[in-house]
């Protein structure tokens, strides 16, 4: 199994491991590097190409390599995984772990694999909820995730009533996470999950939701425009609650409907 590692200064450790939160990591483990610096561990998947790829705009004083780890190691994370709460009556439940929960709970149950995708970051919980306010049951719609991981939010999408939804991540890892995990949820024959780009998906969707980086949100604004349905509303997460003037000004005509925020990340839900 590949690691990534990212050998930061101490003062960048927080904006580093943000930003690699971002890009979709499981987890990020800080370790003490050389004076002055710390390195973060964590795992983008084990193509060495996409995973450079993924990095390549960091800061030049950042310092990335991949090492080879023994995997059964690296897989202690799951001894402590827990489900998470999105609502009173919504839980994302990790696949390996037994629980049960009161009648009329809804229930996701994700493997995450190689890909981000527990459902526990704070950009996934506010983007499941804002997706469970905007899909309309009675209305067959159709949602494109940006950006998928393990399919928590297409998967979620259906669940609360969507007819398809489509899945797009860059990682293969994605893909394959994806729909075993809509056929894990029984929503196999609703979400199509693929490694194509969003340059090449045919609008319009009623819902488009981009959990992604802020850089990434602003360079595929004019594609998210483009495939998303003239009453369509488009959820974007990833960005800091202080920090994402940026992106809704490259969103426009796009207006705001709705802030969420969460340990200093922000969703936000615009329609046309």
């Amino acid at each position: 199994m590949l690691a990534l590692v990212v050998d930061v200064p101490e003062s960048d450790a927080e904006l580093a491991s943000d930003a690699l939160w971002g890009l979709g990591v499981v987890a990020v483990e800080e370790r003490r590097g050389a004076p002055g610096r710390v390195e973060l561990w964590t795992s983008l998947g084990d193509d060495r190409a996409i995973v450079l790829d993924a990095v390549a705009g960091f800061p030049e004083h950042w310092e990335s390599r991949l090492e080879e780890i023994d995997e059964t190691v690296a897989d202690t994370w799951r001894d402590h995984a827990v489900p998470t709460w999105v609502d009173d009556d919504l839980v994302i439940c990790p696949a390996w772990v037994e629980a049960s929960f009161a009648e009329g709970v809804t229930v996701l149950t994700i493997e995450p694999g190689s890909t981000f995708g527990m459902g526990d970051h704070p950009t996934t919980l506010l983007s499941t909820r804002a997706l469970r306010r905007v899909v309309d049951p009675a209305a067959g719609m159709r949602v494109l995730d940006v950006g998928c991981g393990s399919g928590v939010l297409a998967i979620a999408a259906i669940r609360f009533g969507a007819e398809h939804a489509d899945a797009i991540d860059i990682s293969p890892a994605a893909e394959t996470m994806t729909n075993d995990n809509a056929a894990r949820n029984g929503v196999a024959d609703h979400v199509v999950a693929s490694t194509a780009l969003l340059q090449e998906m045919v609008g319009p969707y009623d819902v488009v939701v981009a959990n992604i980086l802020a850089p990434t949100l602003i360079e595929l604004s004019i594609e998210l425009l483009r495939v998303l349905g003239p009453d369509g509303s488009l959820i974007i997460s990833g960005i800091l609650a202080d920090r994402h003037a940026h992106v809704l000004e490259a969103l426009q005509p796009l207006r705001v409907v709705q802030v969420d925020e969460l340990d200093g990340w922000a969703a936000v839900t615009l329609q046309r």
